[in-house]
């Protein structure tokens, strides 16, 4: 019996609840080329309907058959002179045993040259137990399902069980197996006991169809792939340990839009791979468990190459040169940015959605830390993520509601051509930008890229939630507009002037929220001068150093913000619900604050040893200020801005 509805309904619930949360209007199966090229819809803030991954995965009654009888079942024992047979349905030739029919079938025994065929009628149930037994093959898989419908292999507590391959295969062709347990049909694997694969010609666990893990605790070490399901892989519990000098654990079919993908309702997992840990050929589902995992080397083994921009002049153009075309610009983002399958280093990759809903993540990632070529929502989890490049990224959008994520190192944080923010807390590292909406046009320069007059559309949308950010490059950037409406927002931005604290193209309205943003002067933007709550611009006389305490005060002595930003800084941006237009307020630097900052912020309290920089009554809506007292916002802003690289998604493997 094959599930094909089971998994299709899996696909449907997941895409159906990423399209409910807004995430995006497009069909999961659009390719990443037509993603980039086509604007998006704005990722929504509303938090996402908790998904059963176990319901998703279609755990059925045969899944948990765990249970055998010595009278119920046939015998496997091998031996130093080949296997015997005790019962019916299975027939020996020196070390290879032969089952044929449905039935149980216990193994044990070591059988130093031996291996163990499946090839019973296509609808069997054939349910294998593990009894404490070695078999390893010198030219095959250990274990082969050349036919049946499903092979459920039962590990019985306290027993522990070793299967391995030849290092060379002596049948090549291309319906040969290539795994030391490879099946034809779905393959099941549970109970309470250890299996220890080794795949030593290629795979370690290889499914043609379905491959279920329960229960029990499983160490696969491979030459290529961990574990592979071609239709869909899934997970109840249990431990899986993988050390692969390919994928970890992978699903192939990316022909069937119904197949190809991931549910992982629980379990530990601590994979290390030369190439990608977990990776879906079409969605992936995560509701929960424990996940360690080392792609591609880790973070310090990056080969990633991004296109690097100098110094910029006043009118944006590299100094003493002309400014390139956007698309020039994009060309060369995307030569650096392109992979083949064997170079992707991605923790957790999925070639349409991904959608968490709880779990633990430790992640160390040569290439992106989470990576989605569709949409990607978080609604809850514990995520600390090392990358060589994007921490989180979807080609289409990504939606986070809840969770807590901790990204220690990426080149840029989070990137998407949309992205949303309503809830959880969120630290970042970035050597580039933190948040990247890399939504582009296509309409623009006359060399193909984007011009002044034709902003991206996509967005930025912060509606609840803690964002912290530490950009060496941008701190929030939109190739398109941002919007917040709530949460809080700290951003620790560049200390060079070729980049900016917050960069926009398009409008940033803001109506609600705390936002405090620190950086440089040279390219600094406030919030759009048309947004509901106001805001400050400062911009200082000259460059202070990290950890200088900046204080904002009303009249009365009343502390609006006090913010200590991480690195050094000549402008800030302060926008809070508290700052009321026609008031006068106090600016200062320095000195000491009472309480304990979280992030840099001092959540009220006093300030003593500061000194006054200025004093200035706010406007209505933006307020620019610098040491002298209100000034103007910079008219030649826009002219000198660097021009948008027009980075997008990039395809990749």
């Amino acid at each position: 019996m094959k599930h094909s509805n089971k998994a299709k309904m899996m696909a449907i619930v997941l895409l159906s609840t990423l399209l409910a949360a807004g995430c995006s209007s497009k069909s999961a199966e659009v390719s990443a080329p037509a993603a980039a090229s086509t604007a998006s819809t704005p990722a929504a803030a509303a938090q996402l309907t908790s998904l059963d991954a176990a319901k998703q995965a279609g755990f059925g009654e045969n899944d948990t058959l765990t249970s055998w009888s010595k009278e119920q079942s046939t015998a496997i024992l091998w031996g130093t002179s080949g296997a015997s047979i005790d019962g019916s349905g299975a027939a020996a030739e020196g070390g290879v045993v032969t089952i044929t029919e449905a039935g149980t079938y216990v193994v044990s025994g070591t059988a130093a040259e031996g291996q163990l065929i499946v090839n019973a009628p296509k609808d069997a149930v054939v349910h294998l137990v593990l009894n404490g037994t070695q078999i390893s093959s010198k030219d095959s898989s250990a274990i082969y399902v050349k036919e049946a419908d499903r092979t459920i292999v039962t590990l019985p507590e306290g027993t522990e069980n070793v299967v391995s391959d030849g290092a060379a295969y002596t049948d090549t062709s291309e319906d040969a197996p290539t795994a030391a347990i490879y099946s034809k049909g779905d393959l099941t694997i549970n109970g309470s006991g250890k299996l220890t694969v080794r795949g030593n010609a290629k795979d370690g666990i290889t499914g043609k169809d379905d491959v279920k893990l329960m229960s029990g605790v499983i160490d696969v070490q491979a030459a290529d792939d961990g574990v592979v399901g071609r239709d869909l892989f899934a997970v109840k519990d249990g431990s899986l340990t993988i050390k692969a000098g390919g994928d970890g654990v992978k699903t192939t079919n990316d022909t069937d839009s119904d197949k190809g993908n991931i549910a992982i309702a629980g379990g530990t997992f601590n994979i290390t791979s030369a190439n990608d840990g977990i990776q879906a050929a079409s969605s992936l589902l995560i509701g929960g468990g424990t996940f360690h995992i080392v792609s591609g080397g880790g973070s310090a083994a990056s080969t990633k190459t991004h296109q690097e921009e100098p110094p910029r002049g006043f009118n944006g153009s590299p100094q003493g040169q002309q400014k390139p075309g956007a698309a020039a610009s994009a060309q060369a983002q995307t030569q650096a940015d392109t992979e083949t399958e064997s170079s992707s280093g991605k923790a957790l990759k999925a070639a349409k959605n991904i959608a968490v809903t709880d779990g633990t993540f430790q992640i160390d990632a040569a290439d992106d830390a989470i990576h989605s070529k569709a949409n990607l929502a978080i609604t809850g989890g514990q995520y600390s993520l090392a990358s060589g490049d994007d921490g989180i990224h979807a080609d289409t959008a990504i939606a986070i509601s809840k969770g807590t994520i901790d990204i220690t190192k990426s080149y840029e944080g989070l990137e998407s051509l949309d992205i949303a923010i309503s809830g959880g807390t969120i630290h970042l590292v970035s050597t580039d930008d933190g948040v990247n909406v890399s939504g582009g046009s296509s309409t623009g320069t006359a060399q193909g890229g984007r011009g002044p007059s034709s902003p991206a559309s996509g967005k930025l949308t912060i509606s609840g939630g803690y964002l912290y950010v530490d950009a060496a490059g941008d701190g929030l950037d939109s190739n398109g507009s941002m919007v917040m409406t709530g949460g809080t927002a700290l951003v620790n931005g560049p200390s060079n002037d070729g980049n900016g604290a917050l960069d926009y193209d398009g409008t940033f309205e803001q109506s609600g929220g705390t936002l405090i943003a620190a950086g440089s002067s040279g390219m600094a933007q406030a919030p759009s001068e048309t947004s509901s709550q106001r805001a400050i611009l400062m911009t200082f006389p000259s460059q202070l150093e990290a950890g200088t305490l900046v204080t904002l005060t009303d009249s009365s002595g009343k502390q609006i913000a006090a913010f200590a930003p991480a690195k050094t800084f000549s402008s800030i941006v302060v926008s809070s619900p508290n700052l009321l237009a026609g008031t006068e307020y106090t600016l200062a630097t320095g000195g000491k604050a009472a309480g304990t900052a979280t992030d840099g912020l001092y959540d009220g309290g006093s300030t003593s040893g500061s000194t006054k920089v200025v004093t200035f009554k706010l406007g209505d809506t933006v307020t620019y200020v610098n040491s002298s007292g209100v000034t103007t916002a910079n008219t030649g802003e826009a002219a000198r801005r660097r021009p948008r690289n027009g980075r997008r998604p990039r395809p990749s493997g």
